[in-house]
């Protein structure tokens, strides 16, 4: 089963019908996915795995924004939160940075989720590789991860 069909079954599991869209060109940013996708670039929910204390944690945050890992850190009761490096992402989600989707991973990771993306009524995330994007709502985004609804820029 490839990244995208994992992801999807992980969303029909979690009762989530998401609309998926398949690029020819990769869409690895924020600002890529949404000059392909015609919308907002705060509608893309980045999802941005972090290596808290040594335990990944998925960061869904809006494409507008810089995550601040100081309040990152505080909010799950971490010393330290800092970016993790490509290796630990993809062994963490089983997918690679630029194509990180908010689910499908081999274990369910720890999820805080951007409350600025409940702002908009569509919301694109990664759906498992450089070329697919899925369509969420920021209910269902919440509901699928178990995330932390907060403020994290």
């Amino acid at each position: 089963m490839s990244a995208v069909e994992r992801v999807v079954a992980a969303l029909r599991a979690g009762g989530v019908d998401a609309e998926v869209r398949r690029f020819d060109e990769p869409v690895p940013t924020a600002a890529a996915a949404a000059r392909v996708l015609g919308c907002d670039v705060g509608a893309i929910a980045n999802s941005l795995v972090f290596d808290a204390d040594g335990a990944p944690l998925l960061v869904l945050a809006s494409g507008a924004h810089r995550v601040d890992t100081g309040t990152v850190a505080a909010l799950v009761g971490a010393a330290r939160v800092r970016r993790a490096a490509p290796e630990f992402v993809l062994a963490a989600t089983g997918q690679e940075v630029g194509g990180v989707a908010p689910v499908g991973h081999p274990s369910p990771l720890r999820a805080v989720v951007d409350v600025d993306l409940a702002a908009h009524p569509v919301l694109w995330a990664g759906g498992g590789d450089h070329h697919t994007m899925i369509a969420v709502t920021y209910t269902d985004l919440v509901r699928v991860t178990g995330g932390l609804e907060a403020a994290v820029a």
